[in-house]
């Protein structure tokens, strides 16, 4: 007889790529009657929380914080850089570069795509080329996206850094840190970065509805430049309000502040080095499982190489429709939800059924990885799909050398 999941059967687990697990501590925080907005704790927290994400991006610069997802972060770090006509160049690793290029149309911005497929990093060979070619620096700002959530790509934001600088080019490095920062290793000061955008749903482990932009000297000069922004978007008076309510052009996400103020708290006394160090370990114990799968059978991660694979999510392949099985079939008798194979085929191709990921991001320990692993093993046994025999065990050894 299979078991079926049910609410009183344990707590399930969300293992997708974002919305990341919730901390108890962040919930209970954001559990409570909605706080005085005109004076009291809420106006007196801000300081010490903008102070924190600082830490957290690594930059001495400014932040501006808006009431949306990360769509709304694209969006503002567009709005404030660029004006109609502009030109951005996108290296593309995977779906987000793309929708980050949509969103730029949106707004009357010129993008020129360097697509690099679904399973490499950047080739900074070609976007050299594409720089050396733009003798009049009609390029305003080179949008790249630091771990695609989609592919679980790493690219090497530091090395574009040294490419702009080595080439004299002006542009503005805009990253994209939403899946990586709190995970994949990120240094918004030491690498060079003008502006940064992120979400508070991965790795700063808040539900969502808050996403932040960080921005410096150069970019604001930018953002001097322009004719106009809209008054929603400035992130001018977000980053230096006079007022309370100018940190998010109108009322705060009181509940998210509390929330985000615990998660930050977490954050600092863990420190972000360890932080780093403990994603790295946990995700080499999920690839250790995974390369051993893969020794029989069609199952196999996305990219290759381990150098260009995110702490945060890792993107898999097996056969079409297996993978969708395979998440249907943990989700219903594990209480195990694994990500959807997201961008690596359109939802009305049959190819769509045989890519999936694994989120590791976040408020995640040794023995919650170990239940991930453990309920796909159990999946692939139940459902009679081929894998290499040992994955557990190989995990198990690299946390047990931790």
């Amino acid at each position: 007889m299979s078991m079926t999941h049910s609410p009183s059967g344990g707590r399930s687990y969300l293992a997708i790529p974002g919305p990341s697990v919730a901390p108890d501590a962040v919930l209970q925080a954001m559990h409570r009657a909605s706080p005085n907005i005109y004076e009291g704790e809420l106006i007196d927290m801000m300081p010490g929380l903008v102070a924190d994400l600082k830490y957290v991006a690594r930059t001495d610069h400014q932040v501006a914080i808006y009431i949306g997802n990360g769509h709304a972060a694209w969006e503002a770090a567009l709005a404030n850089t660029m004006a109609p006509g502009d030109l951005a160049l996108v290296p593309a690793t995977g779906r987000f570069a793309h929708g980050w290029a949509d969103m730029a149309a949106g707004l009357g911005v010129e993008s020129r795509i360097l697509d690099f497929g679904k399973q490499s990093p950047w080739d900074m060979e070609r976007i050299a080329e594409a720089l050396r070619a733009d003798t009049d620096h009609r390029i305003k700002a080179v949008l790249a996206v630091h771990v695609d959530t989609s592919t679980s790509i790493l690219n090497d934001v530091p090395a574009l850094r040294g490419l702009l600088d080595d080439l004299g080019h002006p542009a503005l490095l805009m990253a994209d840190c939403i899946a990586s920062l709190g995970c994949d290793r990120f240094e918004m000061d030491a690498w060079g970065v003008d502006v940064m955008v992120t979400g508070c749903q991965k790795g700063l482990m808040v539900p969502p509805g808050v996403s932040f932009v960080f921005f410096n000297d150069k970019a604001q000069a930018a953002r001097a430049g322009l004719s106009r922004v809209s008054r929603y978007w400035d992130w001018e008076p977000r980053a230096h309000p006079q007022q309370f309510y100018q940190y998010w052009a109108g009322t705060a996400p009181t509940q998210h502040l509390y929330g985000l103020r615990t998660a930050l708290d977490m954050i600092r006394a863990e420190g972000i080095e360890a932080i780093w160090a403990r994603h790295d370990r946990l995700a080499r114990a999920v690839w250790a499982a995974c390369e051993t799968w893969a020794q029989e059978g069609p199952f196999a991660m996305n990219v290759a190489d381990p150098a260009h694979r995110s702490r945060a999510v890792t993107s898999l392949r097996l056969e079409a429709p297996q993978a969708t099985e395979l998440r249907q079939w943990v989700e219903t008798n594990l209480g195990l939800t694994l990500g959807i194979g997201l961008g690596m085929a359109e939802p009305g191709d049959p190819a769509w059924h045989g890519y999936f990921r694994f989120g590791h991001m976040g408020h995640v320990n040794g023995q919650m990885i170990m239940g991930l692993l453990g309920g796909v093993e159990t999946g692939l046994c139940a459902l009679g799909i081929p894998h290499g025999r040992g994955a557990l065990e190989a995990a198990a050894q690299v946390l047990a050398e931790a």
